[in-house]
Parts: C-alpha cells; structure tokens; sequence
C-alpha cells in the first residue's frame, strides 16, 4: 500500500497531538492540523478567520447542537445559500482530508478524520485519551489558570469536540468501536504510545 494514514482524535491534555507530532517525525511524514484550515481556504476562497471560528467547535444554536448532520461529502456552490454556512466550511475541510489521504501518507489530526475517511483502506484510527490528573497537570503546565478555571476550561473543551464529532458523525466521541486503537497516554507515556501505534501500524499493513 502506498499511503498510510492515520488519525487521531484526542481528549484535551491526553498531549495526543504530541504523539502525532512525534509519530510523523519517526516515520518522516506530515502532520497535518491547523494546517487544513488553511488548505481549505485557499481551496474555497473563504476566509481562514471563518475556519478558525468554528474549529472542532459547532457555532450555532443550542437546537442544532442536540442535532445532527452527518456528512455526506457534498459541497455547497458558492452561487446557492450556505456556501460559508458551518456544515460547508466543514465540508471543505473534509475534502482536504480526502485529498490528503489520496496523496500521501500522513498524520491528521481530529477534525473527525476518521470519520470522513472511514471508507478509505489505508487509514487507522487512533483515540488517545488520559484519567483527568494527568490531562489536568499537563494542562497547568501550558497555561496559566486557576485550578478552577482549569477545570472549566478542559470540560468545556471535551465538550465541543464531543459536540462537533456527533454533529458531523451521529457517533459518540469517545466511544471506543470508533477507533482502531485507543491509547491511554498517562499510563504509557508519549515515546510508548508511537512505539504502540508504529506496531500496530505494521501488523495491519504489513509493513
């Protein structure tokens, strides 16, 4: 197989973004993750300020966020009503994961790869995720927060991804059949948890 992906979905502090970071480095390719919102600018014409907006997060109404709207991959046409509408910006991002996914091999990280990418043979997902110390402490060590305020801010960001995966997938974000592989980061560590995909790697693609 020539292209081998692989996505990970992460809960706040778990450093899975980390371990993609470092998965990528070993293995001498991109990661990919704010960096899609950009693609998908210059893709659409829309501004990147509008991506940034809704990043991994459902702008809207309280109605809408109990809510689903599973992507199919249709665009919408710049000509018709929602062309910069929240579903179609993620849309184009979606589409940037696909033609990513077709050109390389690559790390992609949430914005609910696995998902859209579901139907591709050459990705596996991956879930990384910690008891809440650990995510908590590792979080104090990248901003200055109250305890408190902490506390607040992990839940509340938890919450948006979890909103935003099921708006878009109708599945529950941290459920475990979504995934290839669930990894908790606090018990194994950043360095063991590439070495724990990187075999898994190798067994599922046999190389």
């Amino acid at each position: 197989m020539e292209n081998v992906v692989i996505t990970i979905a992460r809960q706040y502090g778990s450093g899975g973004k980390t371990v993609g970071e470092m998965l990528a480095k070993e293995l001498g390719i991109n990661c990919y993750n704010r960096e899609i919102l950009r693609m998908a600018s210059e893709d659409s014409g829309i501004s990147e300020k509008l991506f940034g907006k809704v990043d991994e997060r459902l702008d809207i109404g309280l109605l809408q966020k109990l809510t689903t709207k599973v992507y199919s991959g249709d665009l919408i046409n710049p000509e018709c009503d929602g062309f910069v509408s929240n579903d179609n910006l993620f849309n184009y991002q979606a589409k940037i994961i696909k033609q990513l996914a077709r050109q390389e091999s690559c790390v992609i990280i949430g914005r609910c790869a696995d998902f859209v990418l579901r139907n591709f043979d050459n990705v596996a997902s991956v879930f990384v995720h910690a008891d809440r110390e650990f995510c908590f402490d590792r979080a104090m060590e990248r901003n200055s927060m109250t305890k408190r305020e902490m506390e607040r801010y992990i839940a509340k960001v938890d919450k948006y991804r979890g909103d935003f995966y099921h708006h878009y997938t109708g599945r529950d974000w941290t459920d475990a059949r979504n995934y290839d592989l669930c990894i908790n980061s606090g018990k194994l560590g950043f360095e063991r948890c590439v070495e724990e995909i990187r075999s898994y790697l190798k067994i599922r693609f046999k190389e």
